[in-house]
């Protein structure tokens, strides 16, 4: 919503919005791109003030939200976030980044790349600021629009819409295939369907559909007559070879059935980012972008907000935020960590995400934590759209992880947590900070308390 927000505001057009009073990664950009933000939802709110046009997520009521009922009462035109930026890529080549992991990072990699290539491409991409590039949303007077793709649902409770079949892309990546959501997808298969839609919407010029081949659950789409497929493996058409890491970048080399792309290399961590950043190239190199931008792209990105964020040191302690809240993102950020932290002791604090997803995945999680030396459990971060506990609390996934690792903690509040970390920590060491929720001013606390 808040990429949005930066690119209406990049045409000239006034935007305002509601939210609640807590604090978001996305703040600093609605506030350096001029949008005035309410605290809470108000049903009086237009009556002095009356928009053009409202747009809501389907968080905090969706279309029965108290403004957006009010504004269709008067006749104000009222549509779902996913519908809305839809609308507005219309006549745009469209680059669509989906994937359960990965579709952030990646499409802000490609977002660098066609900017790199003087594309002056348009980008909506769902975090906060990108560095190398600024905000996440952008309008370029180019014909490229790139935006991430959410398999996500329109609005839960009156439209079952997955959010990316609202675009009509050009080039599609898909970075992997996962159950989540079990709140609106039922199963695996009920995800892929989506996917599938996805991909029979492609249109347009030059259609490209890149595809994680090392990803097994996206192997589905590997019959398209129009595929790209990359990874490490041997059958990939793009294969990742003489990966390499020090000085806080990494090196990776690109072969195309055998012959040599080129050296690429990233300064973020991680294996699974390797991947992203091929899955970017790929893309590039379908909108006709050289190897020599796609290279001086990629040098260009420095990560984004709150995916593995170094936020800063305290007393030998590196403090890092990372969004992960699926046991899948737990372990590439953890595996990263290691790798890229090489002879630090790992800590992670995970705040988990939803009744939904915690009671559907409690075993995967509790086995996602291999690769930390110690874990902090807090308290479940309930999502706006929920309204039931389903009878877990952040015990229960306690419970649960320490029967398969034996350096668990419980803290059921922040002040707890940081209790447990200050009786704990040793100069040299590495705090993680992982979820979806609130967690993402702690680490920032953390490093800031006296």
């Amino acid at each position: 919503m808040a990429a949005l927000a930066v690119y209406l505001c990049d045409l000239g057009i006034e935007v305002s919005g509601s939210d609640t009073d807590d604090i978001f990664p996305t703040d600093q950009q609605l506030h350096d791109a001029g949008v005035k933000v309410y605290g809470g939802f108000d049903a009086n709110r237009f009556i002095k003030d009356v928009p053009d046009l409202v747009i809501y997520t389907g968080a905090h009521g969706g279309k029965d939200n108290v403004e957006v009922v009010a504004a269709c009462s008067v006749g104000i035109q009222a549509l779902p976030h996913g519908q809305a930026l839809g609308e507005f890529m219309e006549g745009k080549r469209q680059v669509v980044v989906a994937g359960s992991h990965g579709k952030t990072t990646t499409s802000a990699m490609a977002a660098c790349i066609f900017q790199r290539a003087k594309l002056q491409p348009s980008y909506a991409i769902g975090c906060g600021a990108i560095t190398g590039l600024g905000a996440a949303g952008h309008a370029g007077k180019g014909n490229w629009f790139i935006a991430e793709g959410d398999e996500y649902v329109t609005d839960p409770h009156h439209d079952l819409t997955p959010r990316f079949l609202w675009m009509h892309p050009e080039i599609v990546v898909v970075t992997n295939v996962d159950f989540d959501h079990p709140d609106v997808y039922k199963d695996l298969s009920s995800v892929k369907q989506a996917f599938q839609q996805l991909v029979a919407k492609m249109d347009f010029q030059t259609q490209c559909l890149v595809v994680n081949i090392d990803d097994e659950q996206s192997s589905f789409l590997l019959s398209n007559e129009f595929v790209v497929t990359y990874g490490f493996s041997p059958r990939a058409h793009v294969c990742i070879t003489h990966v390499s890491q020090g000085d806080g970048r990494q090196f990776f080399t690109l072969e195309k059935r055998g012959v040599l792309m080129g050296e690429f290399m990233i300064t973020v961590a991680g294996r699974h980012n390797i991947l992203n950043a091929t899955a970017a190239i790929l893309a590039a190199q379908a909108a006709s972008i050289s190897l020599e931008d796609c290279r001086a792209g990629l040098k260009s990105f420095g990560g984004t907000r709150r995916r593995f964020e170094y936020l800063g040191e305290k007393n030998g302690v590196i403090i890092v935020d990372d969004y992960a809240h699926h046991p899948a993102e737990i372990q590439a950020t953890l595996k990263g960590a290691k790798e890229w932290y090489t002879g630090k002791r790992i800590i992670a604090v995970f705040q988990p995400h939803t009744y939904s997803r915690t009671k559907m995945f409690l075993t995967e999680f509790s086995k996602s934590f291999r690769d930390a030396d110690r874990v902090l459990l807090t308290d479940i971060y309930a999502s706006a759209r929920e309204g039931q506990t389903l009878g877990l609390t952040g015990e229960s996934l306690f419970s649960e992880t320490i029967k398969r690792h034996n350096n668990v903690s419980f803290g059921k509040t922040k002040e707890d947590v940081f209790h447990t970390l200050d009786d704990l920590i040793l100069p040299n060491d590495v705090i993680i900070f992982m979820g979806a929720g609130d967690i993402y001013t702690w680490g920032r606390d953390y490093l800031n308390d006296k």
